[in-house]
């Protein structure tokens, strides 16, 4: 059964940087190299926003997706050997606090997505605040 663990979070002032990670198990052979992971959080109240996705290494063209808000400031990226996930965040905003959590698309899919109901596994999060 594959599971998510996520870890990085923390408080930081505006304008600073946190890196997420995610590892990830239960995948066998090279199954977590094509799989499509992604990030999302979210803050109390509201539901929860994609904020980056990137695709398996079987995907063409375009590999990474952010939502808008995000695009310049945060990164995704991959260890498929350690089956790790990462989110590097620059530039941090108080509109950026929130629950962030990986997830998982089912490993036949290729495409990266910013949708939460195209992903069937999820860590428990880690939390991230901004303060201005």
């Amino acid at each position: 059964q594959v599971r998510l663990v996520e870890s990085g979070g923390g408080s930081v002032q505006a304008g600073g940087s946190l890196r997420l990670s995610c590892e990830a198990s239960g995948y066998s052979g090279a199954t977590y190299t094509y799989t499509v992971m992604g990030w999302f959080r979210q803050a109390p109240g509201k539901e929860r926003e994609g904020v980056a996705s990137i695709a398996g290494a079987g995907a063409s063209g375009r590999k990474d997706w952010y939502v808008d808000t995000v695009k310049g400031r945060f990164t995704i990226s991959r260890d498929n050997a350690k089956q790790l996930l990462y989110l590097q965040m620059n530039d941090l905003k108080p509109e950026d606090s929130g629950m962030y959590y990986c997830a998982a698309r089912p490993s036949w899919v290729a495409g990266a997505s910013l949708r939460a109901d195209q992903y069937d596994a999820w860590g428990q999060g880690t939390q991230v605040t901004a303060s201005s």
